[in-house]
């Protein structure tokens, strides 16, 4: 089995959903000759064509319209936005089309696309390439949004949106795009949405983050266990909607809960995993639910943007603080 970066994961699982499907249409800024600008589709063009493979102007509310408009009419359409800071224009058709196609038409069309962003930070990119606002996209009623943390999630994850009947964000953490290979087999099996992965069982505390925020979890979780503190870690991975029902069960488990992601914390999504534990599963809590998020300001640039991202001692410090509790 080929051990591949989580950018080859993307890559080949386009091309097995393109090869799987003649209505997988691929296209974007730069995503034909250049292969993208993280080279996520570099060699499609050449393997499938100029129609199936398509350089987009610079222009970001195109991308999202056909992604409607050819979903409306029966193709399977996979945009990609260079980077989550360019979203924005995008939001106009995700909020009165693309989420609301199938209600509209009281089910007559769906809305089958998929909108591929690079998200987050870590990579020393200038203003506008380092945005984590999952939590905007995740308020939208009709998205799904989906986060891989590894390899093999992208390639499973990215097979399963393509094949969604409904419209998916697939955000792709940029900054474990290349920091570590797993063993991906490309035989097409996707992975469910709206389940969470268990990473690490645990009896003490239960650790939940997404996207790149897992490998700094998975390594605090291994910190906090040689001080006799054992952590289970949850990847969310689906974040609309997310799996109530494996949180829950972890927090019952364990009796508390940190929660962990790069965005800024007011407004943030764990605020609503948060919620929900206090709706569904107080009586579980030993511990108030403690976060380890990004903070209220701007991601800063270059050498400062270590100090933004949620460190692996921040989170153990949460961990160990809610072990205290009895």
């Amino acid at each position: 089995m080929p051990r591949v970066t989580l950018i080859e994961a993307v890559n080949m699982a386009l091309a097995r959903a393109m090869t799987d499907d003649a209505g997988v249409v691929v296209f974007g800024e730069d995503v034909g000759v250049n292969g993208g600008v993280f080279r996520a589709t570099v060699g499609l063009q050449q393997r499938f064509g100029p129609a199936r493979v398509i350089d987009t102007p610079l222009a970001e509310l195109l991308i999202s319209g056909l992604c409607v408009g050819m979903a409306s009419q029966g193709l399977k359409p996979v945009g990609e936005i260079q980077f989550m800071g360019f979203i924005y224009p995008c939001i106009d058709q995700l909020v009165n089309h693309a989420s609301r196609l199938r209600n509209r038409t009281q089910g007559r069309l769906s809305c089958p696309m998929v909108l591929r962003v690079p998200h987050g930070g870590g990579i020393r990119a200038p203003e506008h390439h380092s945005e984590s606002t999952e939590a905007m996209l995740a308020h939208i009623p009709g998205l799904r949004v989906v986060i891989p943390s590894s390899p093999e999630h992208a390639y499973g994850l990215l097979l399963a949106a393509i094949r969604d009947p409904d419209p998916v964000i697939f955000l792709e953490p940029t900054r474990i795009y290349r920091a570590a290979k797993g063993e991906v087999d490309d035989d097409g099996v996707a992975l469910p949405l709206d389940a969470a992965f268990v990473l690490r069982e645990g009896r003490d505390v239960t650790l939940i983050s997404w996207g790149a925020m897992v490998r700094e979890t998975l390594a605090a979780a291994d910190t906090l266990d040689t001080e006799g503190i054992s952590a289970e870690v949850i990847d969310l991975a689906t974040l609309k909607p997310f799996d109530e029902d494996t949180v829950l069960a972890s927090v019952a488990r364990t009796g508390r809960c940190v929660i962990v992601h790069e965005a800024a914390r007011t407004g943030g999504f764990g605020g609503e995993i948060a919620a929900v534990i206090a709706e569904r599963g107080l009586i579980s809590l030993l511990a108030p639910i403690a976060r380890v998020t990004g903070y209220d300001t701007v991601m800063p640039l270059l050498r400062l943007e270590q100090h933004y991202i949620p460190s692996v001692g921040r989170i153990v410090a949460a961990g160990r603080a809610a072990c205290r509790f009895n």
